[in-house]
């Protein structure tokens, strides 16, 4: 498989690498600053706080073309547009791995409804520079999969292709028949989430402030409420019940660990989330106004 990773932030970044270092044929859409960097020095890589930085010689490309089987897109909900439009014209497939709570619909109407595939990526990072400081891998992050799927469930060859090729780079990746409920369950999450953590200066502050803690919970409930199908995972529906003496304490301690550092919730650009977490919060509210 032939593929662009469109996006050369922290999770394309991170994604170019593995596959690259897998043996496969990927290459690396960049602009700007970032594509001049790329071209110097390849993609760096740190973990988390480590003085070592090292190299990934991947190729890299300033626009799109036709000549790639898949075009894996990683950047933020409020950047979609303009790809979109670059990528109106092409036929590979694509699929979309980032928050949107807006479903397929939106993207096949610009560049076929029959290219679309939806997914979230893992790992996190933060920039620093033109490092990207990765967070470490451990035996829980092992287990969380990539989430790929058709927006209508179905379980497609070319799902199953992607799955497969994802693996053999060492990326725990999964089908999901659900992705479109799962995308809008993280979005009805990561929200209030990066909402209040932006508002109070970063998630270790957030964690010293539990008022703010349990007003996030609480709008988080709220979009849980209006969500128009049940959470996915379903084990999310506890968060609508449980006590805030034992939610609370939980967050608090998330916010402390190196997951919340070493995340968007810490992001080096408030600016950009900011604008991300504001478009699904419009998408949000749409399907709120639609039920």
């Amino acid at each position: 498989m032939k593929l662009l990773v469109y996006g050369a932030g922290v999770l394309g970044s991170l994604l170019a690498a593995r596959m690259h270092e897998a043996g496969h044929d990927v290459t690396l859409l960049a602009r700007g600053e970032r594509l001049a960097a790329l071209r110097r020095h390849g993609i760096q890589l740190a973990e988390q706080d480590s003085p070592v930085v090292r190299r990934v010689p991947v190729p890299v490309v300033e626009d799109p073309a036709d000549s790639y089987d898949l075009i894996a897109v990683l950047i933020r909900a409020h950047q979609v547009d303009p790809v979109l439009e670059s990528l109106a014209g092409l036929h590979s497939d694509v699929l979309f791995l980032h928050a949107w709570a807006a479903g397929a619909e939106p993207l096949g109407a610009v560049i076929g409804h029959d290219r679309v595939l939806l997914g979230f990526p893992t790992g996190g990072g933060t920039m620093h520079g033109d490092v990207v400081r990765h967070r470490a891998t451990s035996f829980v992050t092992r287990r969380v999969p990539m989430q790929i799927g058709e927006p209508d469930g179905r379980d497609s060859p070319r799902l199953q292709q992607i799955v497969r090729t994802f693996r053999t780079a060492g990326i725990n990746a999964k089908a999901e028949p659900r992705i479109d409920a799962r995308l809008k369950t993280h979005a009805a999450i990561t929200v209030p989430l990066g909402q209040a953590a932006a508002a109070a200066g970063g998630p270790a502050a957030l964690a010293g402030d539990p008022d703010a803690v349990r007003d996030m919970i609480r709008r988080i409930r709220h979009n849980l409420a209006t969500l128009p199908t049940p959470p996915v995972p379903r084990g999310l529906a506890t968060v609508l019940t449980l006590p805030h003496a034992v939610l609370v304490p939980v967050i608090r301690r998330f916010l402390q660990s190196p997951t919340a550092t070493h995340s968007g919730l810490s992001n080096t650009s408030p600016a950009t989330e900011a604008a991300e977490l504001e478009r699904l919060a419009d998408q949000i509210r749409a399907q709120e106004r639609a039920r």
